[in-house]
């Protein structure tokens, strides 16, 4: 007599690592329901008006060079369900106080001739060979813990990652302005940038990310991201409910295996003594980094750069010098604010004409605070954009802020403000959550992990989710 069963799989979240998870099992032939706290899909890739109507702004993530590189979502049919990649002129500007800009360019070349010839010729060794490799060494990194396919690219890219991002521009570059771009790259690791491993291997990443794909942004908003990936999963016959915040498993339907979408605490709460007590402790003692503050701003006009590259990119890495990038991410993560803090920006509405009435804009830009913060940075930000951008204030039409604990309340993983779902230093990269050779799995058959949390860690690609519904079919 078979088991009453409900679903083959139920689904707890639905960012895009939970709505991976969902398609995969889906495309496998199984039964699954996803559910949903909040009212809309999509966890940190949503869209709204934020400011004034008409103004669509990425409430969390907003440029994807990671979903459009993902080994997975480059299976899927996502541009017949709605999903249109949008490149700006310039993937990523840099500006400087001089009024020039480091700029990193869809080719390397391009890229390495603005710097002196000593610097230019480092940077095409750094990056010229990985750029042209850049989908074998993508595969084998967001690849399940198995012996490389290609182990001489991922050499090669192991000896760039392993020193500090620090360490690596000094040594590497004698341009600041290079030295500027690859700190900028770094800071998306929210660590301090004399840490080794991580904050090079994602800075390096990143920037071959750009190379060899470009940083694009999804046409509309994020939120098309997550659209096309619900309309997917429900082609696929599975099913979707949102508004439902899960304080327990007991509450779920019955089901084969339950997928967290969630960071390891909200696992712990929530299996409860489903998990042994031990695991539960080691998922609790996850660690989780700064948080952040943002602000959208709809705007009378395109941003008034003094540097002319930023006026064409739609990311700007807002900061100066590579020095000044260190003392922000050192301050934010021993818990102080910096009156001088880095900025990642985005302007999206460039090249998606979509996201604001005509002739205004969108603009998106946030910095690094310690964990839980609840200090207004809105001053702060607004000081170094017009550093770079004389007369920005006065374009401002409406602004709408968001400091950690708003990000909180808005989406539960995000934990003290913590949009990379956790610590991603070299000992926690390695171990998410847990030290495991089987990290999506637990003590418990039928209970994953499949969030950030877990390999290959933050960023819209969804291959934790993909990595996780592996798992499940396996077991």
């Amino acid at each position: 007599m078979s088991e009453p069963w409900e679903y083959d799989a139920v689904v707890i979240g639905s960012g895009p690592n939970g709505l991976a998870a969902g398609v995969r099992l889906a495309q496998a032939g199984r039964a699954v329901l996803i559910v949903e706290a909040h009212e809309r899909p999509g966890g940190g890739a949503r869209t709204a008006e934020l400011t004034l109507p008409g103004f669509h702004h990425d409430v969390c993530s907003a440029i994807h060079p990671m979903g459009l590189a993902s080994p997975y979502f480059k299976t899927l049919p996502l541009a017949e369900h709605g999903l249109e990649w949008i490149h700006p002129e310039i993937p990523l500007a840099h500006p400087f106080d001089d009024g020039t800009a480091a700029v990193m360019y869809r080719s390397v070349e391009e890229t390495a001739s603005q710097f002196d010839e000593a610097t230019a010729g480092v940077y095409r060794l750094a990056f010229d060979y990985l750029t042209r490799h850049f989908d074998e060494l993508v595969g084998d990194i967001f690849a399940a813990p198995e012996i490389p396919k290609h182990p001489f690219i991922g050499a090669l890219f192991g000896l760039r990652a392993l020193p500090a991002a620090l360490d690596a521009a000094r040594l590497w570059f004698s341009d600041e302005r290079a030295r500027g771009l690859l700190a900028g790259n770094a800071a998306h690791s929210v660590l301090p940038l004399d840490r080794l491993l991580a904050t090079n291997a994602i800075g390096v990443l990143l920037m071959l990310a750009g190379h060899a794909k470009g940083w694009p942004v999804a046409k509309g908003g994020s939120v098309r991201i997550v659209n096309a990936l619900v309309s997917y999963f429900e082609s696929l016959g599975g099913k979707l409910e949102t508004g439902w915040k899960v304080e327990s498993i007991d509450e779920l339907p019955k089901a084969k295996a339950y997928l967290f979408d969630t960071p390891p605490s909200s696992l712990s709460r929530i299996a409860g003594d489903r998990l042994p007590a031990r695991y539960r402790s080691r998922l609790e003692r996850f660690r989780h980094g700064p948080g952040i503050f943002k602000i959208d701003y709809a705007l009378d006009g395109p941003v008034p750069w003094t540097a002319q590259a930023c006026r064409k990119a739609g990311t700007v890495h807002v900061g100066g010098t590579m020095d000044e990038i260190v003392v922000s991410e050192r301050e934010a993560w021993e818990g102080r604010h910096c009156q001088k803090p880095f900025l990642l920006t985005a302007q999206q509405s460039l090249c998606d004409p979509s996201r604001a009435p005509e002739g205004k804009h969108t603009f998106w830009a946030y910095c690094h605070v310690p964990a839980g913060s609840a200090v207004d940075m809105s001053e702060a930000i607004n000081s170094q954009i017009e550093r770079f951008a004389p007369g920005f204030r006065d374009l401002v039409l409406a602004r709408h802020t968001m400091n950690c604990a708003d990000y909180e309340n808005y989406n539960p993983s995000l934990i003290g403000g913590d949009i990379v779902g956790g610590v991603a230093d070299w000992r926690q990269l390695l171990t998410r959550p847990v030290v495991s050779l089987k990290p999506h799995t637990t003590p418990a058959n039928d209970i994953f992990l499949c969030s950030s949390s877990t390999p290959p860690g933050g960023g819209v690609h969804g291959m934790c989710g993909f990595r996780a519904a592996e798992a499940v079919l396996r077991q």
